[in-house]
């Protein structure tokens, strides 16, 4: 779908070219685009200012049936987010003109001030990622993703970066098969269905795979998170996935929280936010997605992601506020909310796969909290870890994708607010304040002396509204920061 091409706009016809234009800087050296942009610019009502469209109908010079402008703003504030932010513009017009292909115009690199592979890279994730429309439950199907996409640049920067589309189409293949996932009604993914899903998707990359049954779970005493299950007819599941890579060094472990539907339990959510709670397993997804892809790649890195799954629902059997469980290390946690049941599920989780995989790391991906979206809003995730290195290494990852991460501290004197009467530790803190750092604190219980970072995901991972190259649903936020922190490690 996606190809890093270069033409000859005087003699290709070609139903749709987009070219990106800056207000106050020309961007573009070709001759034909640099002619095609001063003439769109000697239109009164376009000035390329940022989010300015205008199309033009066969302009002289060019064989094109169409060509539409989008502006920047200004060159100094040009990154490489605005150009992939531009080139998903870009396609999902397309898709709404019902248009089966279009070609994009690359800027020069040295005008635009970006580096090449990064522009590329960008332009290519823009464009593949707003080329998806979720909509397998409509009779009427009334957008269609557009066949193919050629992002046109001259011939030796195409040659250059040959490898780099194939590379942006694996990782973004990725991306959405989470959003996918993500997007998914609740009804079609019980946890034992999408752990069934999983596999046979794992299992086409060559991935060695592992789905732990309820009986499985009980056996491995993985208590906190049978507790979350415990008030729904639709049973448990833990997927492992093991990708070797040919790579002798203890692994990297991925965790991903999977609640296929979270009701709140008898702590149960008000109404309005119910409906997108069909979300809150977007880092299972997203570490699913990972592993998936680091196969596709063939990655030389032993990686291992874990994924427990459940739905925590409201029933006769459901877990109580109050009520006490032990867990896979023998640590007692007093349920104080049964709507902090991420983090529940998370600690058997982790700490079986600190057990088992000895990890070198070991990075879990969870919708966790409200209080990380109220501190941070719907677009940036916070990281946690008491290694400053790794912290800073998934920040860095984070701006390179534009998966954004800010990093949130672990005090130790915030453990007081965890405290139990009862148990060892109770979920839920005795204060109102700080949620997603005491959920995280809560985390570091468990896994020991493992090198470990905590990716609260709870505003990025799902999102209402359609945005520049995702509609609304999954975002599949983590699988791009994953992978580029992963192929960046040493």
């Amino acid at each position: 779908m996606l190809h890093l091409t270069t033409v000859d706009l005087k003699r290709r016809k070609i139903k749709a070219l987009f070219i990106p234009v800056c207000e106050d800087r020309r961007i573009h050296v070709d001759p034909g685009v640099a002619a095609l942009v001063e003439r769109a610019l000697a239109i009164e009502e376009f000035k390329g200012k940022k989010d300015q469209e205008i199309t033009l109908y066969q302009p002289p010079g060019c064989a094109a049936e169409r060509v539409g402008f989008r502006g920047l703003g200004r060159a100094g504030s040009l990154d490489a987010e605005a150009l992939r932010r531009a080139a998903g513009h870009s396609v999902k017009r397309c898709i709404k003109l019902g248009l089966p292909r279009m070609w994009l115009a690359a800027p020069d690199p040295a005008a635009a001030g970006i580096e090449e592979t990064d522009m590329l890279r960008a332009m290519m994730e823009g464009a593949f990622l707003g080329n998806h429309v979720f909509d397998r439950y409509k009779q009427e199907k009334d957008f269609k993703p557009l066949a193919r996409v050629d992002l046109v640049a001259p011939a030796a920067s195409a040659a250059r970066h040959r490898r780099l589309a194939a590379e942006v189409r694996t990782v973004c293949s990725g991306t959405l098969m989470a959003r996918e996932w993500v997007s998914l009604p609740s009804n079609a993914k019980p946890p034992a269905e999408l752990a069934a899903l999983i596999a046979r998707e794992a299992k086409t990359q060559g991935l060695a795979v592992e789905v732990l049954a309820e009986k499985e779970l009980r056996r491995k005493n993985m208590g906190a998170l049978l507790a979350v299950a415990a008030g729904s007819s639709n049973r448990p599941a833990m997927v492992i996935l093991r990708h070797k890579g040919g790579d002798r060094r203890p692994p990297v472990v991925l965790v991903g929280k999977g609640v296929t539907f979270d009701s709140g339990g008898i702590n149960i959510k008000t109404g309005d936010s119910l409906p997108d709670m069909k979300g809150d397993m977007a880092g299972g997804a997203a570490v699913a997605a990972a592993l998936i892809v680091a196969a596709r790649l063939k990655l030389k890195r032993h990686l291992v992601g874990v994924i427990p799954l459940v739905e925590n629902m409201v029933s006769g059997t459901s877990t109580r506020p109050g009520d006490i469980v032990s867990t896979f290390t023998g640590k007692t946690v007093e349920i104080g909310n049964t709507d902090a049941e991420g983090r529940l599920i998370l600690i058997d989780a982790m700490a079986y796969a600190a057990w088992r995989f000895k990890p070198e790391v070991m990075i879990d991906v969870a919708t966790l909290t409200g209080a990380c979206v109220v501190a941070l809003g719907e677009k940036i995730a916070g990281v946690f870890s008491a290694d400053e290195a790794l912290q800073a290494a998934l920040v860095a990852a984070g701006q390179r994708t534009h998966e954004r991460c800010w990093p949130l501290p672990l005090p130790g004197d915030y453990k007081e607010f965890l405290k139990s009467s009862y148990a060892d530790i109770n979920n839920m803190p005795n204060t109102r304040y700080g949620g997603a750092i005491s959920a995280a604190l809560f985390l570091s219980e468990f896994v020991g002396d493992t090198r470990w970072a905590h990716i609260d995901i709870a505003g990025p991972g799902f999102h209402k509204k359609e945005d520049a190259y995702c509609g609304p649903g999954g975002t599949g936020f983590g699988v791009r920061l994953l992978m580029d922190w992963l192929t960046s490690r040493t």
